[in-house]
């Protein structure tokens, strides 16, 4: 048997198995999306009329500890993969190592952080040593999937948006290399917004674009590659939303304008997001243009699909116009999963931040703060997310000055009293005068690592370095590793709660019995409520916090189970009596996307 041809550029037009070919892609990220739920997602994908899947691999979800390798359940990437073959879907495959995805320190694992002379994304060797360890786990379990073994994928995308980047004029050849030798055989690709176009490319691999406009690089593609099919790799729907600021939206008919344009030039596309879903847990990234700027849990993107999965404005109008580029049928769209709003869960039990400390993963003692990814924990890989607690004594007040060393926010307590907020914006707390020796308590929260631009290297978090009393560097730290994990949570369980007819001390676990018959998504809302996390049977739902936009956090029905279901919130400054539900999505503002929203490199 001669080898099947696979993806082919080579005129103006792709080919795939010697026929012409045009990619219509939507993005649609499995570890964003409950397993339970990937079938319905890819139907409806296929169901629009587009047919290739591409989809990300989270570096950090894989190998969580150095040497420690999850791609089972949620992270069983190889079944989502063979999912889309079966549904009849191309994939063009994005590992990485870095994806962006708006995701915690662009999918890289904070546990390289430790390296004090890192550099990320250059053939730095702490950082290829690294990259190829992954690699050699990875790459085996993709080539039995691609196009020549008979799998459906077409395309593997090298590196992310590099040109950006651009620290290091060999570390693309090496990604491409890393691929080649562990033999990756199908389509290579880059991918660059039009700033990176420049300097994003690589010997041997087609570039493509991303963009929302049509100004935006087209024009440029063409002339860098004449005689070469042009691709908008990624086409944004929409756009991320930042905790504080208005959710964001672009409007169908614009979309829909621009799509039709790159289709009616025969430019190949994919749709980003096609489904954003949810970045579940601590999961989030966050961004730095002019200040630090986290993400928030919801990745809906204001995509076709929405974040529970139900057909938008835009599914519809895409799928009309996608209709008339296929020459066959296109499929009927699956019904829509039904939702539910439960009646409102009454909180019966809590216990303090404080009580809690005894289940803490790490209690560690040092001179002076450590950093979260520098902290005995984890088999010595570091604190990933979450919390940590650090505590010292002191003799006097002052001025407390966290010398810009807070990453990212830090609750402030005097003897388990609240006095103040530390973060990018206010780094300075007065604490009143006393001669005794009191206990000074900062819980400092890992609000997301930036997920782009130059600054990443420099993406501890915790306290990085020393916080002073009138001048004077603060010593002798105790640390609390609150990574929050299930096993946390469940820890917890074996502690006394308190009925919450007591007032109770912040922060604090809420803890309330949502009993079901009839396990069906829903979305939980927490009117009243501050800041903190939502966790439904010990699974991490994300952030919520009362500045919005998000205002309510999507629950998978398939982590409800019929009968009693334990929800526990974790507050840190002002819980209400109840914890509510709803059927849809809450954002307390809207704007539309008007100009082009990139990472500004610092």
């Amino acid at each position: 048997m001669s080898e099947r041809k696979g993806l082919r550029a080579d005129s103006t037009h792709f080919t795939l198995g010697g026929a012409p070919f045009l990619i219509l892609g939507g993005s649609i990220h499995y570890f964003r999306v409950h397993r339970a739920h990937w079938r319905d997602r890819l139907l409806k994908l296929k169901a629009c009329g587009l047919n290739t899947l591409t989809t990300y691999v989270p570096w950090n979800l894989h190998e969580p500890e150095r040497g420690v390798y999850l791609f089972q359940e949620q992270l069983d990437m190889e079944e989502y993969i063979r999912l889309a073959g079966e549904l009849g879907l191309w994939v063009i495959l994005r590992p990485g190592p870095y994806i962006c995805a708006e995701w915690d320190l662009g999918g890289l694992p904070s546990w390289l952080l430790q390296d004090k002379k890192m550099k990320l994304r250059t053939t730095y060797s702490g950082f290829t040593s690294a990259v190829n360890s992954y690699f050699d786990n990875l790459i085996p379990r993709i080539t039995p999937l691609q196009f020549k073994n008979g799998g459906p994928v077409i395309a593997v995308q090298v590196e992310n948006e590099y040109g950006l980047y651009a620290k290091d004029e060999k570390y693309l050849s090496f990604i491409k290399e890393a691929l080649l030798s562990r033999g990756i055989s199908e389509f290579l690709m880059t991918s660059d917004s039009h700033e990176g176009l420049k300097h994003g490319g690589v010997d041997g691999v087609l570039q493509t674009v991303n963009l929302q406009r049509l100004s935006d690089g087209i024009q440029q593609l063409a002339e860098m590659q004449p005689k070469k099919p042009l691709m908008v790799m990624e086409y944004w729907s929409g756009w991320f939303d930042v905790w504080g600021e208005p959710h964001h939206v672009f409007t169908a008919q614009e979309m829909i304008s621009i799509v039709r344009e790159l289709l009616d030039r025969g430019i190949s596309i994919n749709i980003y997001m096609f489904h954003g879903g949810t970045n579940f847990g601590f999961m989030n990234g966050a961004v730095y243009p002019d200040t630090y700027k986290p993400e928030t849990s919801s990745y809906d993107f204001d995509a076709p699909l929405t974040e529970s999965g139900d057909y938008s404005t835009k599914y519809h109008l895409l799928r009309n116009l996608l209709s008339t580029y296929n020459k066959e049928p296109i499929s009927e769209p699956p019904a829509v999963q039904s939702r539910r709003a439960y009646e409102p869960v009454v909180v019966s039990h809590y216990i303090s931040l404080w009580e809690s400390l005894q289940c803490a993963e790490t209690h560690f003692r040092a001179d002076d703060p450590v950093s979260m990814e520098n902290l005995p924990a984890n088999h010595n890989n570091g604190q990933s997310y979450g919390y940590t607690l650090y505590q010292t004594h002191i003799y006097s007040g002052g001025e407390l000055n966290s010398k810009n060393h807070v990453r990212d926010r830090a609750l402030v307590f005097i003897d388990r009293e609240l006095i103040g907020v530390l973060d990018y914006r206010t780094q300075k707390v007065r604490v009143s005068h006393s001669k005794s020796e009191r206990t000074l308590s900062l819980l400092v929260e890992n609000c997301g690592r930036v997920n782009c631009g130059t600054i990443m290297d420099n993406q501890q978090k915790g306290l990085v370095g020393d916080i002073t009393l009138n001048d004077v560097p603060l010593k002798k730290f105790s640390m609390y590793c609150l990574d929050m994990k299930t096993s946390f949570i469940n820890r917890l369980q074996s502690l006394k709660w308190m009925p919450v007819g007591q007032k109770p001390t912040y922060p604090a676990f809420f803890r309330g019995t949502l009993v079901v018959d009839q396990p069906t998504d829903t979305f939980v809302k927490l009117p009243n409520w501050s800041k903190g996390v939502v966790f439904v049977n010990g699974q991490n739902l994300g952030r919520h916090w009362s500045v919005g936009p998000q205002k309510a956090l999507y629950l998978p029905g398939p982590w409800l189970k019929s009968g009693d279901n334990e929800i526990v919130v974790f507050e840190e400054l002002k819980a209400a009596e109840t914890i509510h539900f709803a059927e849809n999505p809450e954002y307390s503002k809207t704007v539309e996307v008007s100009t082009q929203l990139f990472c500004t490199l610092l």
